[in-house]
């Protein structure tokens, strides 16, 4: 008996100390077995205790980095259930067009990047929304601009701006005649080349019609170097980290990647190149799918850097750029009800392969046609499937749900994975695209999808919006525009649940509840510590947030400067 005791004594001495303690502050842990401490430990990547400052004491030798909170939140590593990882980084090599207040700012814009760029080369810019400019811009066409104040600047230039939210871009007349692009050009299917009253294209290519002016510039940026070109790719990879982490964000689901990008991720996660985890969504045609569905099926990589178990599919366009697909025709365009952009019968050979190879399904609706297109196939797939269980299928922004879709979510275990800051951005053009009834029954829900018992994790969709979640925290729990009005406020969140579906949800939509999401003993030791208390401040102050420290598997990779 007394070797026995003694044998335990030594093993409880002999117990590593935590690699990180964080104390003296305020832990909220979503665990519902200790919603709250004071401290929390971290040893070898996992947390190894959650308690008072006095019980995590014991946890600190002499090589344990310790940070005193001095009474800041740490909360669980925030998880953005839907961002683009690569375009966040190629978004910080072009023209930021985000904050442009009109299409004469953005003409302005490109003028001086083409004083500066050598003859031929592409001129690239992304964020601009014409709902969102203080003036509508003369001439236009459907209140988008025409492209002849934009090819006078840039005759010798190609140039590409996209539309913030990327299903439409902006070219000019260089652009045009490269993509082949003259007022004998068929729409594609599933795209739009939108012309004037006399037949000439505008400039504005939406939807699949992007493809044209997409492929011409690739095949121009083709020719560079092979080591140019893989030192951008690297390039984009750091300036995204850099970005997402010091947002707070310690897991990021990236929503459609093709092969080359995941290989080279992979290849950066296994080096331990990637400072934070990535769940990945493959981005690729069925026939590609179907044949590297085994290869690319990757789980938990690099220490649970890297997971790729997904594939990403368009039912339907945006909203700003009249591209959702809807059940009845847009108030402001009663000859339109959208886009469907993806051969249905496609997207369900893509389903049968993910069913077949156990890869979840994330489909982009955001119209309340496509989102009814959605759930019925998903329907249709889990009938003829009833021995595969809890297969999580997703629906990628779930903006305008018609009302008798909504229990539907919850009724095929389908996530809704939404993005609360649309909800406050979008406002001003919502009601004049569905008008008032169609905007308050279905638009946003996430309420209501929420009071059905579906699941709702959120994220922001980066970069349409900055992938920052504070912003889009405090658009779920107030639902209030820029200019202060609240948008249809029944719809909100709490604080608690807003933190929720920005750790917990995001965490169950990627099969990683067992990891992440909840900080608790045995999870992974991924934590974000604020400098405010977004669950107590008031509302007016949440939107000064920022992180203090990002956190993944008990490291720094982030601390914002003081």
């Amino acid at each position: 008996m007394k070797r026995v005791m003694a044998a335990l004594v030594f093993a409880a001495l002999s117990l590593p100390a935590a690699d990180l303690v964080l104390r003296n502050g305020k832990v909220v842990t979503l665990d519902p077995a200790m919603p709250q401490a004071t401290a929390i430990a971290v040893t070898n990547g996992r947390i190894s205790a959650v308690g008072s400052d006095a019980q995590i004491a014991k946890e600190i030798g002499s090589a344990t980095r310790v940070i005193d909170l001095k009474g800041r939140l740490a909360i669980p590593g925030f998880i953005d259930a839907h961002a683009h990882f690569t375009e966040i980084g190629e978004s910080k090599m072009i023209l930021n067009l985000r904050d442009a207040k009109n299409w004469n700012e953005i003409v302005r814009m490109v003028a001086a990047a083409a004083k500066e760029a050598k003859p031929g080369q592409w001129i690239a810019g992304r964020g601009w929304h014409q709902e969102k400019w203080d003036r509508k811009p003369s001439p236009d066409v459907r209140g988008f601009p025409v492209e002849a104040s934009l090819s006078a600047v840039s005759p010798n230039n190609p140039v590409l701006l996209e539309h913030v939210s990327g299903h439409a871009v902006f070219v000019n007349h260089a652009a045009l005649a490269r993509a082949g692009v003259t007022r004998a050009t068929p729409d594609p299917p599933g795209g739009e080349i939108l012309k004037d009253a006399q037949g000439n294209p505008t400039g504005l290519l939406n939807e699949a019609a992007q493809g044209l002016a997409r492929k011409a510039m690739d095949t121009d940026n083709a020719r560079k170097s092979a080591a140019d070109q893989e030192a951008r790719a690297q390039k984009i990879i750091d300036l995204a980290a850099a970005d997402v982490i010091s947002k707070g964000i310690t897991t990021l689901e990236d929503a459609g990647s093709p092969g080359d990008v995941v290989d080279r991720l992979r290849a950066r996660a296994e080096k331990g190149g990637l400072p934070l985890r990535l769940y990945v969504m493959l981005r690729m045609s069925t026939s590609e799918f179907a044949a590297n569905a085994k290869k690319y099926r990757i789980v938990d990589d690099a220490d649970h850097h890297l997971t790729v178990r997904a594939v990403k599919r368009y039912m339907d366009g945006a909203l700003g750029s009249r591209g959702a697909w809807l059940l009845a025709p847009y108030a402001d365009l009663p000859s339109s009800t959208g886009l469907n952009v993806e051969d249905l019968k496609d997207i369900e050979a893509t389903a049968r392969v993910a069913i077949a190879n156990d890869y979840q399904l994330c489909i982009h609706a955001i119209g309340d046609r496509a989102n009814r297109e959605v759930l019925n196939l998903y329907e249709k797939i889990f009938r003829e499937h009833p021995e595969k269980k809890d297969v999580r299928w997703r629906i990628e922004h779930a903006q305008h749900v018609d009302p008798k879709d909504i229990p539907r979510f919850a009724q095929l275990g389908v996530i809704a994975s939404m993005q609360p800051i649309h909800a406050t951005s979008d406002a001003p053009m919502v009601i004049p695209r569905l008008g008032q009834k169609r905007a308050r029954e279905g638009a946003y829900v996430w309420r209501s999808l929420m009071d059905a018992h579906a699941h709702v994790a959120s994220g922001t969709d980066a970069p349409v919006e900055d992938v920052d979640p504070i912003p889009n925290f405090y658009a779920a729990v107030t639902r209030k525009t820029a200019m202060g009005q609240e948008f249809f406020p029944a719809q909100k969140m709490t604080r608690i649940e807003a933190l929720a579906s920005y750790t917990v949800e995001p965490a169950y939509a990627a099969f990683e509840e067992n990891l992440k999401g909840r900080l608790k003993v045995g999870m992974l030791g991924d934590i974000t510590v604020l400098s405010r208390d977004i669950l107590t401040v008031p509302e007016a102050q949440i939107l000064g947030t920022r992180a203090d420290y990002t956190i993944v598997g008990g490291k720094v990779a982030y601390e914002r400067p003081r």
